[in-house]
């Protein structure tokens, strides 16, 4: 079954009162957000603007969404990752009057048709999440780029690319880089990831952590909170990187580093968080231990080679849901959680609610910053400025109870001047 209209494209528009209690419960572990969403219901700061968004479509995001609409935006969504949409969760936007397009477990047809549904509406403001949208409008949407003022950037994948297009000359407008905020990559991608990667791992699973050998791929921030949380539950963590800084971090920071090659044949449980492809791949796959675990905690499900697994096995099942047995020819088996997609997503509920209530404050701020600014910006990748960033962490530690120091005026004087010395 599938509702569809002009305005919107769901699963099931009756499962709407379900996603309501979703969005209902997140929203209440969400301050800033708030806080930010009584300020633009006042001023509304969006009304005549059109944004359209390709995030995860579950309940914070959602929050994120009825935030641009009650600051008087239109706003359009389709999902940025087939496995990561709540069928009810949409279902509430729909019937809030965002034009929504995602239906869980659609096909990669389907996904890019329903972000070009989402790009009819013809908006001055992109929020993407992998810079897929971006992407689209790029090669196929071309005659959008005039009326669209700018966009944002959710991931560190998504960063890389438009990073990309900015050095080959083909970025068209202003890109705000989301995901190099401070007060979104150090607790978003560390804490964050940290956390709804091993909720995805153990809800799937149901399999112990402590005593086994968790092999990170890639130690940039959602490594390092991913490594951290596997230490905590118990395990001894291997880091696979090959930045030799990040591998002296890892290494520093008490986790043993090695490649590949040696990894794989010790490993229990695999991770990779990365933005690269084929990180784990077949003469990997060769070595492992029968009823190795594999997931991926990044943005794209290329970093575990599905074809090489694939090609490797002699027979393919699904033992338990977002789980995929690959048995190879010597009986040895291994498992793929989520068909290699973001395992915190497509087998979980994402990110903590007060992570995202950051992580999408900032996102609400850099559209207004697009708005405001885009004028005088160039095509570039641009970070947020500093005094948003401020902003959001101080609304955070005030949500929490917690007062921080202030200078004095001597103590501001010193630090601003030059000629004092021992």
């Amino acid at each position: 079954m599938v509702d569809c209209t002009k305005d919107y494209c769901v699963k099931d528009i009756s499962l709407a009162p379900e996603g309501w209690k979703k969005i209902d419960w997140v929203s209440r572990f969400m301050p800033v957000l708030r806080a930010i969403r009584e300020d633009f219901e006042r001023r509304k700061p969006f009304k005549g603007v059109k944004i359209a968004a390709t995030l995860h479509l579950e309940m914070k995001t959602a929050f994120l969404l009825l935030t641009l609409k009650a600051a008087g935006a239109e706003v359009s969504a389709a999902a940025s990752n087939p496995l990561s949409t709540q069928d009810d969760v949409v279902a509430a936007l729909a019937e809030a009057g965002i034009k929504v397009y995602a239906i869980r477990g659609e096909t990669r047809e389907e996904y890019y048709e329903n972000m070009h549904r989402a790009l009819d509406i013809g908006p001055n403001i992109i929020i993407d999440d992998g810079a897929d949208m971006v992407s689209v409008v790029h090669r196929e949407r071309q005659e959008l780029i005039d009326e669209i003022w700018g966009a944002s950037e959710e991931t560190t994948t998504g960063v890389i690319r438009l990073r990309a297009m900015e050095r080959d000359g083909v970025l068209r407008f202003p890109v705000i880089a989301v995901n190099d905020a401070y007060t979104k990559y150090l607790f978003d991608n560390r804490y964050g990831t940290g956390q709804s990667t091993w909720d995805g791992i153990i809800r799937t699973t149901n399999l112990l952590i402590a005593g086994k050998n968790v092999v990170v791929v890639g130690y940039g921030w959602c490594g390092r909170g991913i490594a951290m949380r596997a230490r905590g539950l118990g395990a001894t963590v291997i880091v696979v990187e090959v930045d030799p800084i990040r591998a002296l971090e890892a290494r520093m920071d008490g986790f043993l580093v090695m490649p590949m090659r040696e990894a794989a044949k010790i490993g229990d449980i695999f991770i990779t968080a990365t933005g690269n492809i084929n990180c784990i791949r077949r003469e990997h796959f060769e070595v492992m231990k029968d009823g190795v675990i594999l997931a991926n905690a990044g943005h794209f499900d290329v970093e575990i080679s599905k074809p090489d697994l694939e090609a490797l096995a002699v027979e393919i099942s699904q033992p338990r849901p977002n789980i995929t047995e690959y048995r190879l020819a010597d009986g040895r088996r291994l498992y793929l959680l989520a068909e290699g997609r973001l395992v915190n997503l497509a087998a979980a509920d994402g990110h903590p609610a007060e992570i995202m209530d950051m992580s999408f404050a900032l996102q609400a701020k850099a559209a207004e910053y697009i708005k405001e600014n885009h004028e005088r910006l160039e095509p570039k990748v641009y970070t947020l400025p500093r005094e948003i960033d401020e902003m959001v962490a101080r609304i955070k530690l005030r949500a929490m109870g917690i007062e921080i120091e202030e200078l004095t005026e001597e103590q501001k004087r010193y630090l601003e001047s030059w000629e004092h010395g021992t």
